[in-house]
């Protein structure tokens, strides 16, 4: 955590002359299985959970992120990613749980740097770019197993991001953007009935999205 605070402080310090892009997206995000362990408070739990994304139903999946380019190549940002996971009724009816999902977010939170290769294809409008970065999950923790339910934000652990894009400039100010993004994050959270919810989920989605530069 302490090493976060420090990218973040880094990333706010610097110029304002800087270029900056503020980006908004949405897409359609899936989850792998995963395993999830832990304790309800009178018995443990193991099992492999399937995992959904259902990135069109409410609430959707989504994200916002700035940049600030130190250069024409380099730039380092913050970005919050709304990803969710349900688990499926087939989990849920092989381990008698009611609800488990996170589905108001496994909300990330990341601090990113990026690098990019402006003004390449289609006259000069296309611009590919990748990005990495760092952060916690915050996610909307719902476990019921028909005896104490779950039901709030948690800060459960670390998280990472990789991406890879391409942008196509509209004009000086705006452009569109499409890209695979890959998060992580490792999962540990309490449970209102006593014991702990442990899962390490990966969220694979192809976002679409507009940029604004200034």
């Amino acid at each position: 955590m302490k090493r976060l605070a420090i990218v973040f402080m880094l990333f706010f310090a610097l110029p304002a002359s800087a270029e900056v892009t503020l980006s908004f997206y949405t897409g359609a995000q899936t989850a792998p299985h995963s395993r999830v362990r832990g304790n309800d408070g009178t018995s443990d739990f193991n099992f492999l959970a399937e995992w959904e994304g259902r990135s069109g139903e409410a609430p959707p999946y989504y994200g916002f992120r700035a940049t600030w380019w130190k250069t024409d190549r380099l730039g380092f940002g913050a970005e919050f990613n709304h990803a969710k996971v349900y688990a499926s009724d087939e989990t849920l009816a092989d381990n008698g749980l009611e609800t488990l999902e996170f589905t108001d977010g496994i909300n990330i939170l990341t601090a990113n740097v990026f690098y990019r290769w402006p003004n390449q294809w289609a006259k000069g409008k296309l611009t590919p770019y990748t990005g990495a970065g760092i952060g916690v999950a915050i996610p909307h923790v719902e476990f019921d197993n028909g005896g104490e339910e779950t039901f709030g934000y948690q800060v459960t652990g670390p998280a990472a991001t990789l991406i890879a894009g391409l942008s196509y400039d509209l004009n000086e100010t705006w452009a569109l953007f499409g890209e695979y993004k890959m998060t992580y994050s490792s999962n540990k959270a309490d449970l209102d009935g006593g014991g702990t919810l442990e899962t390490d989920i990966i969220t694979n989605a192809i976002n679409i999205g507009i940029s604004y530069n200034f």
